[in-house]
């Protein structure tokens, strides 16, 4: 069973945790990491472009010119899309981008991500994250002393004074451990958990 260091905000160890080996010592799986970002990011996509084609496009309906005699090719309409100001051939519309994964597919590529972490030494585990007031110095501070400046930080409740405190940081950020995913995990070079949201990703995963 993986064991981990705790720390405390001043970066001294005040404990050990033994992690779930099934979430934090899985089989690390690239392809599934691939796969769920992908996943991740194509749900995110709105989907809202659109192009005009030549029955859409503002303009005329006249005939370009005369059928016969002008020496220039056959044209019914300036809305075709070789004309400048035409209409889009096969042009983009709206479309709806997301689709799901397997659920076990999801899991598994979460455990990865969470246990590639741990493999890397990339894994930081605190007693607790609490703060009284928002102060993004002071975050910014704890965070460098745990060497986690860029990192995703992760507990089990609501912090709000944290939350606060970490949104100003533009190399880090906070997430409750349901919120918890694959495309975040790998997107920041440190994984802060506190105890609460190690056992909280244990619950939800083992």
């Amino acid at each position: 069973m993986p064991k981990m260091n705790i720390l405390n905000t001043q970066a001294q160890v005040v404990g050990e945790l033994d992690l779930d080996d099934e979430v934090f010592g899985a089989e690390v799986k690239p392809h599934l990491h691939w796969e769920m970002v992908r996943n991740q990011l194509a749900n995110r996509r709105q989907g809202t472009h659109s192009t005009k084609t030549r029955s859409t496009v503002h303009g005329t309906t006249r005939k370009t010119y005369k059928q016969k005699g002008s020496g220039n090719a056959r044209h019914g309409s300036r809305k075709a899309p070789i004309f400048v100001h035409g209409g889009i051939a096969h042009g983009p519309h709206p479309r709806d981008y997301s689709y799901t994964m397997p659920r076990q597919a999801r899991r598994a590529a979460l455990c990865s991500a969470l246990s590639l972490r741990f493999a890397n030494g990339e894994l930081i585990v605190v007693d607790a994250m609490a703060m009284a007031l928002p102060k993004t110095k002071e975050a910014a501070a704890t965070l460098a002393r745990l060497g986690a400046s860029n990192a995703l930080i992760v507990t089990r409740n609501e912090e709000g004074a944290l939350h606060k405190s970490i949104r100003n940081l533009p190399s880090a950020k906070y997430i409750r451990a349901e919120g918890v995913n694959v495309y975040d995990v790998l997107k920041y070079d440190r994984l802060v958990l506190t105890v609460d949201g190690v056992k909280a990703l244990e619950e939800r995963l083992a």
